[in-house]
């Protein structure tokens, strides 16, 4: 298709557009989204904490300390970002490699007795680890991305998001063909596969300046309709496999059709840098213009450096003086610029979202993970199990999408602020809660749908919020600054809350049948009394985070009518200002030079 084009110069022009393919940005937004749809193995948590409870004989509570380690890795990713700041993406993807391969790797260990059965901080310990692999892959893609497409960062944070959303479905998909029914073997694959791709896609995640594209979101678009057709692949998947039985055969046939789609976005990205690598030949055809090209940027840099430089010779200014760190935390600049760390850290806006992020994510994120206990507790069959698991992961996808896509296009069409989506998503979480404190019958599969898409919906709604009000400068630590509301909201409603009532439930059953608790044993509730007031109290905390959000929406609702993106295109029509003063010159140079030559002649 592409390869009719390259003319007389056969495999040297390929290798070329090969090589311009590799390590454009258009290769590099795909390599993201490879990383992202294998990195959301915390989300499936439930389909293996079943293994981990019975092989190790926890309680309730000591499984929820193990889900809140995980929320806890998963979601502090500072250090992540502070080490961002100073070393290049492929420094922060390394390290996570190395944590996911072990920190899982370990947990498998365990699990399948291969080692002594380890201490509950260990287990804490090695979970944490491999969950915070996530924050590192998330920092060292997703911001790179988001950082190389500024004025389209929520399609951005939408599409990778959704990836990560998908992960789940993908990565069941995947387990059945590669392992079977072995739950165990769930833990090993999320051990070895997420580390491979981020090992492979190292030095392909990069920061790239380049002048953006007109028809950039159409790129992006193109790539969320296949997306699109891989969750409705993998949604009609779920259904078949929960009305049949697949043999191995079939699952490792519906597996290669996964990837097949997982694949396709490649065909949008080589269309696309072959348009540009045509017209960037075309444009340098000239190998004099060339030559003359790359003896300018000399002079260009020294004009820059002369008007940067003041007319009194002091390169600091006589009127500039040196403003300690600490001195300016509590007077931020406006919105939309660039804060510091700290003055974002303790401005109100950060304190709003952290607070409406801890009762939304915090709820929703408590349901996810008890999704499994709350199903055998309410007498689903482990089929229905996997069932809402997945469930949750496509509807997780599809909220991460339509919030990245939908407020984009609501914000340019509409001025609509993302705040206030923010905060009606948090409210429509509310319904799934309440469906799982009342225990309607078969309600979970409903449940399952509603909190997956509401806590997909609100992480790149939080995350573009957070770039748009705070800058992008130091993005990288605030965006897992962000994220640190995920594992307080866990601890508090899951740990504290949910696995306490349903130990307290489950002791109350035990007595009731005259049986007494042996050190070993598991813990296990029936009904729906179970998790009933749990929910109650979540629900109550979700409303109390809508009404902290609807502060924000009124404190930036005069930012979001302005024109937010204004910056980044001044900054673009700067530098095509820049190359289009710089192409007179060469022109003209060129041409005094051929009629030089014409007249010595």
């Amino acid at each position: 298709m592409v390869s009719g084009h390259f003319g007389g110069g056969g495999w040297r022009e390929m290798k070329s557009f090969g090589l311009n393919l590799i390590i454009g940005r258009w290769f590099m937004v795909f390599a993201s989204l490879l990383i992202m749809s294998v990195s959301g193995a915390t989300y499936i948590f439930g389909m293996y904490s079943n293994v981990i409870k019975t092989s190790l004989g926890y309680d309730q509570t000591t499984l929820n300390l193990l889900s809140f380690s995980k929320d806890l890795g998963g979601n502090v990713g500072i250090l992540s970002g502070l080490i961002n700041e100073v070393t290049p993406p492929w420094v922060i993807l390394l390290i996570g490699t190395v944590m996911n391969f072990f920190g899982y790797f370990m947990i498998w260990l365990a699990v399948t007795g291969r080692t002594a059965k380890p201490h509950v901080w260990q287990m804490c310990v090695y979970i944490c680890l491999g969950a915070n692999s996530q924050a590192f892959a998330n920092t060292g893609a997703l911001v790179t991305c988001v950082k190389n497409f500024p004025e389209s960062r929520g399609s951005v944070l939408g599409l990778l998001k959704s990836y990560v959303g998908l992960s789940g479905a993908i990565l069941t998909q995947l387990y059945h063909a590669f392992y079977g029914g072995d739950s165990t073997a769930l833990i090993l694959q999320i051990a070895w596969l997420p580390a491979a791709v981020s090992f492979i896609f190292l030095r392909t995640v990069r920061i790239i300046k380049i002048v953006r594209q007109k028809n950039e979101l159409r790129v992006f678009y193109n790539i969320f309709f296949i997306s699109l057709g891989l969750a409705g692949f993998l949604m009609i998947l779920i259904i078949i496999q929960n009305r049949l039985s697949f043999n191995r055969i079939e699952y490792v046939g519906s597996a290669s059709v996964v990837t097949i789609l997982l694949f396709f976005p490649l065909a949008v990205v080589i269309r696309e840098d072959f348009k540009i690598w045509k017209t960037r030949k075309q444009e340098l055809g000239d190998v004099s213009q060339i030559k003359i090209v790359t003896e300018k940027p000399a002079s260009v840099e020294l004009a820059q450096q002369t008007e940067q430089q003041p007319s009194g010779g002091d390169p600091k200014g006589p009127e500039q003086k040196h403003v300690g760190c600490l001195e300016n935390i509590f007077k931020p600049p406006d919105r939309g610029e660039d804060y510091t760390i700290l003055q974002a850290l303790f401005s109100i806006d950060m304190l709003i979202i952290f607070i409406a992020t801890t009762c939304g994510v915090g709820g929703t994120l408590t349901a996810i993970d008890n999704l499994g206990q709350i199903g055998y507790s309410l007498g689903y069959p482990s089929r229905s199990i996997t069932t809402f698991v997945s469930l949750v992961s496509i509807w997780n996808y599809l909220g991460r999408a339509v919030a990245g896509f939908a407020s984009e296009y609501l914000l340019e069409k509409y001025k609509m602020p993302r705040p206030l989506l923010f905060t009606l998503v948090i409210l429509f979480a509310c319904v799934g809660h309440v469906l799982i404190a009342f225990a309607v019958p078969n309600s979970l599969y409903f449940a399952s749908v509603i909190i997956g898409f509401c806590f997909g919906a609100q992480w790149p709604l939080m995350y573009a919020i957070i770039s748009e009000v705070f800058g992008l400068k130091y993005y990288s630590t605030l965006y897992n600054c962000g994220s640190v509301a995920s594992p307080v909201g866990s601890y508090i409603l899951n740990v504290k809350v949910a696995g306490h009532l349903y130990d307290q439930e489950a002791m109350k059953q035990m007595k009731a049948l005259g049986r007494t608790r042996k050190p070993g044993d598991d813990l296990t509730c029936t009904g729906g009394q179970c998790y009933r007031m749990a929910f109650l109290i979540i629900i109550a905390t979700t409303l109390f985070g809508f009404l902290v959000s609807c502060v924000l929406v009124y404190r930036t609702r005069n930012f979001y009518k302005s024109d937010i993106y204004k910056k980044f295109r001044e900054e673009a029509e700067a530098v095509e200002t820049d190359m289009g003063s710089t192409s007179k010159p060469v022109q003209s140079k060129a041409t005094t030079d051929a009629e030089t030559t014409k007249t010595t002649t």
